[in-house]
């Protein structure tokens, strides 16, 4: 294990754009330290926010229940937005770097909510406020919280691709009591075809994007796109959507895709094969949670693309980035309260490119 070395303490992005600009107008960037976390409950202590600033990350990456709301009241939500606001650690990475977010249930503002909240529309606006989303933001005048941008230089270029899990996601399918156990959840999968995850506009839209030029591209997800036995929610609730996602990253030629997750209170790396998804090269899925809200149940919890083993107390994770070798190497990684290394895996970009059949 290693302590994270921060030489820096900010990072300028001189380039966040929406990938529909081919070009960068200014001298851009380059991402080498992207953070992230998930699950931060904003009436308890959140100390790990000084691990994650001394990390100096050039970007964090917020992925969902980033307060816990659950409220159909905005202003009981304004609130608690307003309460992590107020939190010392998290106004100082912001002054650190730039954020990044999507929503999970809980600020979306609803347990396992989907489509049929019934405030998402007034959720939608006040997470574009707190997360100071711009006026022109395509986030501003469409459904849902979807978003993408490419930071960095041609040969260095980023991609983040936000996705919105909530807003369009159909029913989920309950497993009935009986067959539950303590390491399944409460769902089955849903083999519906009518059923969505992102709804047809943000499919399209997603189609669209893989296409935008781009060395790496991190799909940020909510809930895990890879891990689909547990039970609890996850892609692999809507299997059919799951393969859709599949189909769609093959489709598009894009190479360097690489998923990122929150949600579950633990942390976890997995990883499918080719024959597994039918992209042809390997997917891995980082899952980082929780900042603040560590779960020890389930320790029997499935996952037979798991890569490694789980890390169950507070945690945060990053993708380093090594631009200078010949073949870029990314570690996929996850730290401790204390800024220590808990998890690490290395790929190198050239085993995330796209071959020809």
């Amino acid at each position: 294990m290693s302590r994270i070395n921060a030489t820096c303490g900010c990072l300028l992005l001189c380039w966040v754009v929406p990938v529909t600009a081919q070009q960068p107008r200014h001298a851009p960037a380059v991402l080498e330290r992207i953070a992230l976390g998930s699950c931060a409950r904003q009436n308890d202590p959140q100390p790990i926010w000084d691990a994650i600033v001394a990390a100096g990350p050039d970007l964090f990456l917020f992925l969902g229940d980033n307060i816990y709301a659950d409220t159909e009241d905005m202003e009981v939500m304004r609130a608690k937005y307003a309460q992590l606001g107020r939190i010392a650690g998290f106004r100082k990475l912001r002054d650190t770097c730039p954020v990044l977010a999507v929503w999970d249930d809980h600020d979306y503002g609803v347990n396992d909510g989907g489509s049929e909240f019934p405030k998402k529309e007034e959720s939608q606006q006040l997470f574009n406020d707190f997360f100071e989303v711009p006026p022109d933001s395509p986030r501003r005048r469409r459904a849902g919280i979807y978003d993408a941008s490419v930071i960095g230089p041609v040969g260095r270029r980023v991609q983040v691709i936000l996705l919105d899990t909530r807003y369009f996601r159909g029913p989920l399918k309950v497993r009935p009591r009986a067959l539950r156990k303590s390491y399944l959840g409460d769902y089955q999968p849903n083999l519906d075809p009518t059923v969505t995850m992102l709804g047809q506009q943000q499919w399209a839209w997603l189609a669209q994007q893989l296409q935008v030029p781009a060395e790496l591209r991190i799909i940020a997800s909510s809930i895990q796109v890879l891990a689909g036995e547990h039970g609890w929610e996850c892609w692999g609730n809507l299997p059919l959507q799951r393969t859709k996602l599949f189909r769609t990253i093959a489709a598009s030629g894009a190479s360097g895709v690489v998923f990122v997750s929150g949600d579950r209170h633990r942390a976890e790396l997995s990883a499918a094969p080719s024959d597994e998804t039918g992209v042809n090269y390997t997917l891995y899925d980082l899952t980082s949670s929780s900042l603040n809200q560590p779960r020890k149940g389930h320790k029997d919890e499935p996952n037979r693309l798991r890569v490694g083993q789980r890390f169950s107390r507070e945690n945060f994770g990053m993708i380093t980035i090594d631009w200078k070798a010949n073949d870029p190497a990314l570690l996929l990684a996850v730290y401790g309260m204390d800024g220590e290394q808990v998890m690490g895996h290395t790929v190198h970009l050239g085993e995330l490119r796209a071959r020809q059949r």
